[in-house]
């Protein structure tokens, strides 16, 4: 169990290099599930134009 654990300094340095996919994927995600914009984009009710 002990061969398993790391530093917080060692955990934030690994951090590092994924933090740019890290904030990509953050904004990507608030901005197609944006509550506004999702709502927009969504398509009609089902069983309208008939």
């Amino acid at each position: 169990m002990e061969k398993d654990k790391i530093t917080r300094k060692e955990a934030l340095k690994k951090m590092q290099n994924y933090s740019k996919y890290v904030a990509l994927t953050a904004i990507g995600t608030y901005i197609i599930l944006h509550p506004k914009k999702a709502q927009a984009s969504s398509p009609a009710a089902p069983g309208t134009g008939f």
